[in-house]
């Protein structure tokens, strides 16, 4: 889609949202490196997209056959984010016995709905086909997705577990989905409730992700109608201080009512900002090492 055909206040709205994150993000990971004990490929190519389609792999360095994995699924409000930013967030994942894929997805309003879901769609395609080469353990595949990514997650989890929001894709998109199954997922500071938002900065995300495609946008983007009891096992997560902190317990819920496990935890408190949204990616903050803690302990109960 070319930016003529784009609303100007959907580009305007990404260019703020880009600015004010990247400004947020270089402050939180100044000074970083990579850990010394994680080994990673850098730019392999899962589909045709070019710097859209580039992944990173992440593993215990002196790694030597198949770990079980876990892809994530980056947020940034559907317009922004590239794996650089969640680069050593993700090596700790590794660090801590995972392989660990980590990637770029093409972005709203430049590319709206379904580009991003294709994308995560194809990333996974890719490894059925080629994850035993890379230290991918199919058997054993989990996810993680935070703020939009948390959101994308769940619709691609309910996609690979209820035939008939599947087969919607499938026939006005033409997605061919993988035979694999989620071991896990942990769904992280996400919003579920993908009703026309009551939020005016959130309206206008979601519309500059939708680009008004399709218009019956609630039978194509709201997980909780599809949600089966196949449904992965759901570590769900968010702080007192994430301004997504009302979605988590609604989803928990919906998820236990389709029968499928489901796990709520909130951390932080009231008074303290530093647990705010999508906390567990800054990699100096202890409540971040328990968080992933826990969330990688509850992938290893379902090994």
């Amino acid at each position: 889609m070319g930016e003529s055909n784009i609303k100007p206040e959907y580009l305007k709205k990404a260019e703020q949202i880009r600015h004010d994150f990247g400004a947020s993000d270089a402050v939180r990971d100044a000074g970083l490196t990579r850990p010394q004990n994680v080994s990673w490929e850098n730019d392999v190519s899962y589909g045709p997209y070019g710097q859209w389609n580039l992944m990173d792999i992440y593993y215990p360095a002196d790694t030597d056959g198949l770990l079980p994995a876990i892809v994530s699924v980056h947020g940034g409000g559907w317009v922004d984010g590239t794996k650089e930013v969640y680069q050593f967030y993700l090596c700790s994942l590794a660090a801590r016995g995972f392989t660990v894929v980590n990637f770029n997805y093409r972005l709203a309003p430049e590319h709206p709905f379904p580009a991003s879901l294709e994308d995560i769609n194809a990333v996974f395609s890719w490894i059925k086909e080629n994850g035993k080469d890379h230290h991918i353990d199919t058997e054993h595949l989990f996810a993680v997705g935070d703020s939009a990514g948390a959101q994308m997650l769940s619709q691609f989890a309910a996609m690979l577990t209820n035939r008939d929001f599947a087969r919607l894709f499938e026939d006005r998109y033409g997605f061919r989905f993988p035979e694999l199954k989620l071991s896990a997922v942990a769904l992280n500071c996400g919003r579920y409730e993908m009703t026309a938002p009551d939020d005016e900065e959130m309206d206008l995300l979601f519309h500059a992700y939708l680009n008004g495609e399709p218009v019956d946008f609630e039978r194509y983007t709201d997980t909780k109608r599809y949600l089966t009891k196949q449904f992965p096992p759901s570590f769900v997560m968010s702080a007192y201080c994430d301004f997504l902190y009302k979605e988590a317990q609604p989803m928990t819920e919906a998820l236990r009512r389709a029968g499928v496990e489901a796990e709520c935890h909130i951390y932080g408190s009231r008074d303290d900002e530093r647990i705010g949204h999508v906390f567990h990616c800054n990699v100096r903050l202890d409540e971040a090492a328990r968080c992933n803690d826990e969330e990688c302990a509850f992938f290893s109960r379902h090994l």
